[in-house]
């Protein structure tokens, strides 16, 4: 039971320690893995905390990229190499704290944070896409105030609703 906590605890204690922070990744971490147990307490679906999940790891992951960009600090396949760091350093301790990976936490064959970190990651990034080109169409700018967060913030919503139901009605 210990173990279970020791891990976010000390990354959370640790980051108040700090001046300034050098890293997002334990931070984003702790994060996750509290934002897990906070959804679970709630009695949330883990496919609906893996949608937001998904999410926070893609817009980090392209907030890193832009910021990179902008110092001019480019490196081989960035834009590759950066995700995977993010994913790994949440989906590892996830993994290590059997938080993901029990076999009775499954739909559709696939563990259920998993299956939300899949769809809220695709989802999230094509919305991101997709308001690129309407913006581009628009003469780079946007149809209305906030759409660049509105369009994958709303999809996740979207997607929330969505899965709530599904498990609820389908038998994993």
């Amino acid at each position: 039971m210990i173990k279970k906590y020791l891990f976010p605890t000390v990354s959370l204690l640790s980051s108040m320690t700090l001046g300034v922070a050098h890293a997002q990744c334990p931070i984003c971490t702790a994060a996750v893995i509290g934002g897990v147990g906070l959804a679970r307490w709630l009695k949330i679906d883990d496919t609906v905390t893996g949608l937001w999940i998904g999410g926070l790891l893609v817009s980090t992951s392209l907030w890193t990229i832009n910021w990179l960009k902008s110092k001019k600090w480019n490196f081989y396949q960035d834009g590759i190499l950066i995700p995977i760091f993010y994913y790994v350093t949440v989906i590892v301790p996830l993994y290590y704290y059997n938080i993901i990976g029990h076999p009775l936490n499954v739909f559709w064959g696939i563990d259920k944070l998993i299956l939300g970190m899949i769809f809220g990651s695709i989802l999230f990034y094509a919305m991101v896409l997709r308001y690129e080109q309407i913006k581009k169409k628009n003469n780079n700018h946007a149809q209305f105030p906030y759409q660049r967060v509105v369009m994958p913030v709303g999809i996740l919503i979207i997607l929330s609703g969505i899965f709530y139901f599904a498990t609820r009605i389908s038998p994993r």
